[in-house]
């Protein structure tokens, strides 16, 4: 029943994920909002929802562990998984001046998290640091880009398939995908919780794997498609503003609502591991040489090693 339930809660967080961030997209073409708002904003919180949701659930549930190992997991999986698939597919260049701004946003905020672990608690004051920094950061970036201006948007629509929607249909794309995120969050937390108890693993390798990684779904779904057309920046856009979203909105937001105490082993170990992935994928962007297929499958490989890892050292 809870394996049932996990793969439930999964297949609803996919379908949720894509019908908001198809409605998301749709509205923002009918008000004609900015190349940053739909590029960061509604594509970077249309993927990263199922992180939010399930966090915010899993910390208010009493499992707050299981929220910071999915918030950890997942940036893990961003870029060993998602990242190295789509590099599998085509080899992925980076060229885009903002990607390597958001690479080291994405840097400091892990290096921030990984100071907040050692701590052993992330309480509401630092939630609330951490989700002001966010809108702060993305007020910046918005007056920068405001600036370059670009037609950022149409690529995007394009890669994850712009539905003929009109403002009422977009919208209820948009709402029916909240509540399938709400709904999938549901049974994904409360079948991880009862299989971790069953087989006496604990909440945070959970979240920090089958969690994480059904969280992801739409984030790979959109890396794949955009990798198979050819459409590096939104492949590597969605990874990093996914991951500065992850820390900073969603660790944030569930801090606020709950203190958030931080397990050993994640304090010791996988969150050093997700520093330790940001730092290597940030001279990668910033030299702006191609991500070859080559290093889209060592980074693929590392991530099983990682997930193997995981489950040999649980007990």
């Amino acid at each position: 029943m809870d394996i049932l339930l996990l793969l439930i809660g999964l297949v609803l967080l996919f379908l949720g994920g894509e019908a908001l961030l198809r409605g998301s997209v749709a509205l923002a073409e009918k008000f004609n909002l900015s190349t940053l708002l739909v590029s960061m904003v509604i594509v970077g919180f249309g993927t990263s929802a199922p992180e939010l949701i399930v966090s915010v659930t899993s910390a208010l549930k009493g499992a707050p562990n299981l929220a910071l190992g999915n918030i950890v997991g997942s940036n893990i999986a961003n870029v060993l998984l998602i990242l190295g698939v789509a590099a599998i597919l085509a080899p992925i260049a980076c060229s885009r001046p903002e990607i390597k701004r958001d690479a080291l946003a994405v840097l400091l905020a892990s290096l921030v998290l990984l100071a907040l672990a050692q701590y052993g608690v992330i309480g509401r004051l630092a939630g609330g640091v951490m989700l002001a920094s966010l809108i702060v950061y993305l007020s910046y970036a918005f007056l920068t880009e405001r600036k370059n201006g670009g037609g950022h948007r149409e690529r995007i629509e394009k890669d994850v398939g712009k539905p003929p929607l009109n403002g009422v249909i977009a919208a209820t794309f948009a709402i029916a995908g909240l509540l399938f995120l709400v709904g999938g969050a549901h049974l994904l937390v409360e079948g991880a919780t009862s299989l971790a108890k069953k087989m006496g693993i604990s909440n945070a390798i959970i979240g920090l794997s089958i969690v994480a990684v059904g969280t992801s779904l739409p984030e790979l779904a959109i890396a794949v498609v955009a990798a198979y057309r050819k459409h590096h920046d939104v492949v590597l856009g969605n990874i990093v503003g996914s991951n500065l979203f992850n820390i900073l909105g969603v660790l944030g937001v569930t801090a606020i609502a709950t203190p958030i105490p931080v397990e050993k082993h994640i304090a010791d170990i996988d969150v050093w591991i997700m520093v330790g992935v940001a730092i290597a994928l940030t001279p990668l962007i910033w030299t702006g040489r191609e991500i070859s297929r080559m290093k889209g499958g060592v980074f693929l490989a590392l991530y099983i090693l990682y997930i193997v890892w995981l489950y040999t050292t649980a007990n």
